[in-house]
Parts: structure tokens; C-alpha cells; sequence
């Protein structure tokens, strides 16, 4: 099965992946921290904003595939294959452990759950072929 869709918005969020996962690695690296952040805010904030990614992403992929096996219409994939990027880009920037309420941060995981609800939707619809 060909998922076209999903595929155009998994390469970006592999590359963003990659990125926190280099950010970590490095600082860790640097810190010569092997597990946990050692009490560093700077590496503990790395990985959360690693840890974030990989806590949406995945889930976001799988019912984006699913729901585009299902037949869903490409304006509900695409709608939430835009919010998930382009949230998963502001979110790391705005994740920050001295500003909990940060826009970039709010903005980030606001997309995510707009882009899962979504999903749900256009599963739900396309499961029941009404989409």
C-alpha cells in the first residue's frame, strides 16, 4: 500500500527528529553525561524537547496512515500533516524550563492536538466511508 501522504510529512519530521536527537547527543557528549542530565537544565531541556517529539509524532504518523489506508481525503492528511510540522518545529523553540507559558511552546503542542483530533476525525469518517 502506497501512502504518499504520510510519506511527504514524515521526511520532515524524521529530519526534526534527527536534529533533537544530534542536540542531545551533543550536549551529552559534551557533559560526558551517559544517562539522565545530571542535574543540567540545558541537557534537561534537550531532552525534553526530544522527548516531546517522540511522545506526538509517532502516534500522529500511525493515524495519519491509517487514516489515509482508510481513503480519507487528502485536505484532512494535509491539514494535519502541516500542524504536526509546523508544531514540532515552534515547540523545542519554546520549550524552556524558565517559561512554562511560552507562546512558541503553547503554539507548538496546540498543533498537535489539533492535528490529532484531526486524524480521529477523518479515521473516524473515512472508517465509516464518509470521508
Amino acid at each position: 500500500m502506497e501512502l504518499p501522504i504520510t510519506s511527504l510529512y514524515a521526511i520532515p519530521l524524521a529530519a526534526i527528529f534527527l536534529v533533537l536527537w544530534v542536540s542531545v547527543t551533543k550536549t551529552r557528549s559534551k557533559l560526558n553525561v551517559s544517562i539522565g542530565d545530571a542535574g543540567d537544565p540545558d541537557l534537561h531541556e534537550r531532552i525534553r524537547r526530544h522527548g516531546n517529539f517522540v511522545e506526538w509524532v509517532p502516534m500522529i504518523l500511525i493515524l495519519m496512515a491509517l487514516a489515509e489506508g482508510q481513503g480519507a481525503g487528502p485536505l484532512w492528511l494535509h491539514a494535519a500533516g502541516a500542524l504536526t510540522v509546523v508544531g514540532r518545529v515552534l515547540h523545542p523553540i519554546g520549550l524552556r524550563a524558565d517559561a512554562p507559558t511560552h507562546p512558541l511552546r503553547i503554539a507548538g503542542n496546540s498543533a498537535c492536538i489539533l492535528a490529532t483530533l484531526t486524524l480521529i476525525t477523518a479515521l473516524a469518517l473515512a472508517a465509516f466511508g464518509q470521508a
